[in-house]
């Protein structure tokens, strides 16, 4: 699926709630993320991302395989696979530095989709191509959509961020962008909704929307 495409499904999910079809963003996702280590160094981002009920009710259209009422991860497993690959394009909207460095991450792993009550839940396993040693420096990860078309949020509560495999005495520190009404209402004044749509993977507009995190380790 393009790019094109894929902002196309994603808006036509955002047009069947009521009023939403003229503002960004379009996909709210409530995130968490685990940084995970083997062997002293970090081998990947483990995502769990929590769609809002319009989005998902819309994408899972038609997926109810054997008519139950009930969606499976069976039945969701091609959606989660689809949906995984699409990413690439924008990054898995993660960004990852250890020890100041900038990495990269090789293809997703472990797609899955569950439904969680009415939000639909996307989880996947996104591993470095190569394992970074953090040495004396710290993994900084950053969660967002830089064309602000979906919005990113971190879970409340001790489990928003956890660590796997970590060294003892690591912890993570999760920060929130601060005042996030009142700066997407200043981000967005005078804006259209084509200024929005020109953006692209490349942009840096969602930026000030990322949710971050600091892994320091002894």
């Amino acid at each position: 699926m393009s790019t094109a495409a894929l902002r196309s499904l994603l808006i036509a999910a955002a047009c069947c709630a009521a009023g939403a079809a003229q503002a960004h963003p379009h996909v709210w996702v409530t995130a968490k993320a685990q940084v995970v280590y083997a062997e002293g160094k970090v081998t990947g981002v483990r995502h769990s991302w929590a769609f809002d009920p319009e989005y998902s009710s819309y994408v899972t259209q038609g997926l109810d395989a054997d008519k139950d009422g009930k969606l499976t991860p069976a039945e969701l497993a091609g959606l989660a696979a689809t949906n995984t690959e699409n990413l690439a394009e924008f990054g898995y909207f993660t960004k990852l530095k250890v020890a100041g460095k900038e990495q990269a991450f090789a293809d997703p792993k472990e797609p899955g989709m569950r439904m969680e009550g009415n939000a639909l839940t996307l989880s996947f396993l996104l591993p470095l191509k190569t394992p970074a040693a953090p040495g004396r420096g710290v993994a900084a990860l950053e969660v967002y959509d830089p064309t602000y078309f979906v919005s990113f949020g971190f879970a409340e509560g001790a489990d928003a961020v956890t660590l796997s495999g970590a060294p003892p005495g690591c912890t993570a520190t999760v920060t929130r962008p601060k005042g996030d009404g009142a700066k997407v209402a200043d981000a967005k004044a005078g804006m259209s909704e084509a200024f929005f749509e020109a953006l692209t993977a490349a942009s840096n507009f969602g930026e000030q929307f990322a949710n971050r995190v600091i892994v320091a380790c002894p």
